[in-house]
């Protein structure tokens, strides 16, 4: 089978809906897993001790969690959880840009108990607002990089750890890859470079972040990105998008999330990465509802500390691993999969989501009116 061929059936699969691997951060179309085997059998159980005019004790039917999420292998986990507590869950599955649109539009009756996706600035935001419950973090043993993310307040948990906009191209193609992020501003890749657009893809506004914080504030960030579209960058939605772009030729050059990389390099060898000094780290991150009832609360802590656990991250490494899966542990004892490289090969910078997060939706809008245009 030729590389192209391979590509082009993992883009396809992007797009399947269902409880099969998606990578890519998928299509703007949602998927809802709604686990309530044991509200069922309760509901039918209490109905029946009612026809026959005997009375139930047990206790009413526990509440349903509702989990929003962009992540490729949040359906493997959450089956998982539900299998290891029988606790009833509905896994609203979209892209993180929605997502966020969806809460907010939810904001004085929200529905969502936890929220899953990639990037901690929208968290930092939404902590702002006084949208997620603080003060807790599960006792698990974090290691350094799981520590460096937790916020003061304890606001919101990591899980994992990708990279955002890294360089992933075809070696059959390109034999000389740009080495710097200024080497891509050369006319030599002119209308050969691709990215998705930070208004939908999630793991994308934190490149746009990174870049402006690592040039010297907004302005420089968007003369950046102003000289890539003079240069003819092409914005597409998702890292599927950008792959399928690449993989047919109407790019030469992806600038996506680490673990979308990874995964198209394992379906096609020749797909390669590389990683741009410095490189943003994204963590992927849970947020849990402060307006939620306590009941609902307690079941979401609960599924943080099974996410972080040795099932919960078995469940993780394998509910998508040509995607999301490839990502590096913030958990000790954890190990990434084998094709994710060192973290110490890779030159990173930090950056404040308190200072990012509060501007997501102003520098979205700019890349939206002046980038995608």
């Amino acid at each position: 089978m030729t590389e192209n061929t391979q590509l082009e059936k993992s883009y396809e699969s992007e797009r399947q809906l269902g409880l099969g691997s998606r990578s890519g951060k998928r299509s703007a179309l949602t998927t809802s897993l709604v686990l309530v085997l044991g509200g069922l059998l309760a509901a039918c159980g209490s109905a029946s001790a009612t026809a026959s005019g005997t009375t139930s004790s047990s206790k009413a039917p526990a509440p349903t969690l509702v989990v929003y999420s962009a992540q490729g292998y949040d359906a493997s986990t959450v089956q998982a959880f539900h299998k290891a507590t029988g606790i009833p869950v509905s896994l609203d599955d979209d892209s993180t840009g929605p997502l966020l649109t969806k809460i907010q539009a939810e904001a004085s009756n929200p529905k969502w108990g936890v929220l899953w996706v990639d990037g901690d600035e929208a968290f930092a935001a939404m902590d702002q607002q006084g949208m997620l419950l603080k003060g807790w973090e599960p006792n698990v043993s974090f290691n350094s990089s799981g520590t460096a993310l937790i916020p003061a307040d304890k606001s919101y948990i990591p899980t994992g750890l990708t990279m955002a906009g890294t360089l992933v191209y075809n070696s059959s193609v390109v034999t000389s890859p740009p080495k710097t992020w200024a080497d891509l501003l050369s006319p030599q890749w002119k209308g050969q470079i691709g990215m998705n657009d930070p208004a939908v893809s999630g793991p994308t506004f934190p490149f746009v972040a990174g870049m402006m914080n690592y040039l010297g504030g907004v302005n420089q960030g968007e003369t950046f990105f102003s000289q890539l579209k003079s240069n003819g960058l092409q914005v597409f939605q998702t890292n599927g998008d950008t792959l399928h772009a690449l993989e047919s030729g109407q790019i030469k050059l992806a600038l996506i999330q680490s673990s979308a990389g990874i995964g198209a390099g394992i379906k096609a060898p020749g797909i390669k990465t590389v990683f741009l000094a410095p490189s943003t780290p994204i963590p992927g991150v849970i947020g849990i509802d402060a307006k939620m009832p306590p009941a609902v609360i307690a079941e979401a802590k609960k599924f943080v500390e099974f996410v972080l656990s040795p099932a919960g991250q078995r469940a993780m490494q394998s509910g998508d691993p040509t995607g999301d899966s490839l990502y590096w542990p913030v958990i000790n004892g954890v190990s990434p999969l084998p094709a994710v490289p060192p973290l110490s090969s890779v030159t990173t910078q930090v950056i404040d989501p308190y200072k990012w997060g509060p501007q997501e939706g102003t520098i979205n809008t700019w890349f939206t009116n002046n980038i995608v245009g």
